[in-house]
């Protein structure tokens, strides 16, 4: 080994102390799940991470793919706020991608000799949800009324890497369509998890063309407020609020289609994306 690559040994090894035991939510984007060249880096970041003794829960979306079904089944996507207007055929083909998509990233992981293991809410009661009406009546989106973290505790302990598809139940048995960064963000502040990881086709959160690096919660509120923040971005960032308020350390959304965006943003000091943090 270099003297080079030894000194990258030394740098890392603070963020190795600081991090062991702690319990990361990373949520991969249907445009980095769907790309195999990003999906085949994603996996072995993960294994990187469980490797060096940190906990990983992964929620993934699916958006690209599910639009791209619509399409060809001459359907036609529609969206409010950045947020998918469901209906009931809609709902049988969210549930289908995602599931193959979920599949896909779980069998990614294992063949990097980690134990992964596919989810989705529906399994061990794990997201019970009711009708969103936040942005109005569209369809069968849910929101989170509670999430079942024994059974997620459960596998961690056992030291499975869980990947969850965003699907919900009601007390009816009603599926329900719920956006994947909400879903990670509350999964995330449930844990109390160390940190929350967005990983999407974009370097982060930018203004005027230029990149931020790191923003407070009340900064980023401001950009929402100020219609900086705009479409799919708007639930990231909300998601990202909501979980810093409720105890998580540190907020980071990256690039994920970036070769080794994941690990560049964890255990270095620059890092590559835009970090969000209380204060």
């Amino acid at each position: 080994m270099k003297k080079e690559e030894m000194q990258i040994l030394f740098e890392i090894l603070p963020y190795l102390k600081e991090f062991h035991n702690k319990t990361f939510v990373i949520k991969i984007g249907g445009n980095v799940a769907g790309n195999e060249e990003s999906q085949k880096t994603f996996a072995q970041s993960v294994a990187v991470l469980k490797y060096m003794g940190i906990k990983v829960i992964v929620v993934h979306g699916g958006g690209p793919e599910i639009t791209q079904m619509m399409n060809q089944l001459g359907m036609k996507a529609v969206f409010s706020n950045g947020y998918r207007v469901t209906d009931e055929k809609t709902m049988h083909i969210v549930e289908m991608v995602l599931g193959k998509i979920n599949k896909d990233i779980v069998m990614g992981i294992n063949m990097q000799g980690v134990m992964a293991v596919g989810i989705s809410g529906k399994d061990a009661n794990l997201l019970f949800a009711q009708k969103d009406l936040s942005n109005g009546d569209i369809g069968y989106v849910g929101r989170i009324e509670k999430i079942n973290t024994d059974f997620i505790k459960d596998l961690l302990e056992k030291n499975y890497v869980p990947v969850i598809a965003p699907i919900g139940f009601d007390e009816d048995g009603r599926s329900y369509n719920i956006n994947a960064d909400i879903v990670a963000a509350e999964i995330a502040r449930n844990l109390c998890a160390e940190k929350l990881i967005f990983l999407t086709d974009v370097d982060g959160v930018v203004e005027n063309g230029k990149l931020i690096s790191y923003l407070t919660v009340q900064e980023a509120q401001n950009l929402i407020d100020r219609k900086i923040v705009e479409g799919g971005m708007i639930p990231k960032v909300q998601s990202a609020i909501s979980a810093l308020k409720g105890g998580v350390k540190s907020v980071h959304i990256i690039n994920g289609s970036l070769s080794l965006s994941l690990l560049i943003e964890v255990f270095t000091l620059e890092g590559i994306g835009t970090m969000i943090k209380s204060s």
